[in-house]
This record gives structure tokens, C-alpha cells and sequence, in this order.
């Protein structure tokens, strides 16, 4: 649930102990994964969601993060998954390998627009055409101390809804359309849309947005034109 650069530091310490509380939400995912599908679990901590969609019957689940210590905790709490860590993208996988894939609270980990885009364009290297990317984060929140702390921060990192926390976590708060706008980018078209509040890891709620998006199909090339040689 890290980004690929940067803020690493948090994940290996304070953060590889925090319990994790962004929910899967089965009814949705079981409505468009089916149960023999092969799944990534981008961001996957120490494996909470991988464990949950391995005993929901999804028999092909793999978990991958860059943070050590979470994958390393994942393996001591969930020691029959397959979990693992990878420091950086491209992942070692090949195009199309997954027929879904979940992206959950990871960008609201990834400060960076740049990260952010590498990552769900990514996913959309592995996601074959026709898959499903399960994407749920946290929007901007619209309460003061939210806002005030994206005020209190938006000079520093550049980009309002970013914000940390006293224990030295980095996160940040999206607007909707930026998320809907990174998967569009990485050629996905967003297909259903649900809302609702979760914990945070501060012991606080939120509301949170999920989104389920299919990977379109490549754009089929067009014959060259005998007439232009």
C-alpha cells in the first residue's frame, strides 16, 4: 500500500504495524470477478484482502507490494498466500496476465501525480482487455479538519488534499474525477460507481469511493495506405 518512490521509510517502521480497515466489498466484487479469475492485489500490505478474496474462493490471488515489512509480516499472518514484494514497476509479469485486479487505499499512500500514474498504468499493462481494475479510496473530505489540513499542506507538496499525520505518514485525498480521470488515461472505462464511509487508520471515518472499471480493448491499427508509398 506504498508508493513506488518515495515515503518508503514510514512503511518499513510505523506503518508496516498499523491495521489496516478499508473494506472489499464482496456483493460488488462477486458481481463482476468471477471466482477462477486471476487476481492481483496491488498495494496489498501484509496480505488482509488477499487473505479475504482467497477465502471467498478465488483460487488464483497473487499479493504484491514494494514495502519489505509488510510482505514479511503478510508471510508470518498468511503463510499459504502468495505474496510478493517488489520494490519498483514494471512488475514481472507479462501483459495481460491478470483478468482483475484491486487497487485498494494505495493512492491515497501515493502523494505523487507521477507515481500515482505509474501505477494504474500499470495495472492497465497487466489487466487483460475485458478485465476488471476494483479501484477504492478516499475522496476529498469536505469537514474542517480535513480542509484545514490540506491548506496547511498544500504549499509544501504542491497538490491540495495531501496532508501527514503526526506518526510521519504521507497520504492524500483525491478529487473524483482524478481518480476516474487515472483510469480512463490507463484504458479503463469505469462501469459502476458506489460510495459509503469506512474506518481510517488514525481511528477516524471517511468516505470512501469505489469504482469498478473494465479494460477497454486496444484501438485496432489501421492498414497503411497503399497511396502514401
Amino acid at each position: 500500500m506504498t508508493s513506488p518512490q518515495g515515503f518508503l521509510g514510514f512503511w518499513e517502521t510505523t506503518g508496516s504495524a498499523k491495521t489496516f480497515t478499508h473494506p472489499l466489498d464482496p456483493a460488488l466484487l462477486d458481481a463482476y470477478v468471477p471466482r477462477g479469475a486471476r487476481v492481483l492485489d496491488y498495494g496489498c500490505g501484509y496480505g488482509r484482502l488477499t487473505a479475504e478474496l482467497a477465502a471467498l474462493g478465488y483460487g488464483a490471488v497473487r499479493g504484491v507490494d514494494v514495502s519489505a515489512a509488510l510482505i514479511a509480516r503478510g508471510r508470518r499472518e498468511h503463510p499459504g498466500l502468495e505474496l510478493m514484494r517488489c520494490a519498483g514497476l514494471p512488475l514481472p509479469f507479462e501483459d495481460g496476465a491478470f483478468d482483475a485486479a484491486l487497487l485498494f487505499a494505495v493512492l491515497t499512500c501515493v502523494p505523487g501525480d507521477a507515481d500515482q500514474t505509474a501505477i494504474v498504468g500499470e495495472l492497465g499493462r497487466l489487466v487483460r482487455p475485458g478485465g476488471v481494475l476494483y479501484l477504492s479510496d478516499v475522496p476529498l473530505q469536505n469537514d474542517a479538519l480535513n480542509r484545514e489540513r490540506y491548506a496547511r499542506f498544500a504549499e509544501r507538496y504542491g497538490t491540495y488534499g495531501v496532508f501527514e499525520m503526526p506518526d510521519g505518514g504521507v497520504f492524500r485525498h483525491h478529487p473524483p474525477e482524478r481518480l476516474r480521470g487515472l483510469l480512463r488515461e490507463a484504458g479503463f472505462s469505469v462501469r459502476k460507481e458506489r460510495v459509503g464511509v469506512v474506518g481510517t487508520l488514525d481511528g477516524r471515518t471517511a468516505e470512501r469511493l469505489q469504482l469498478i472499471a473494465h479494460r477497454e480493448p486496444a484501438a485496432p491499427q489501421s492498414p497503411p495506405d497503399p497511396a502514401s508509398g
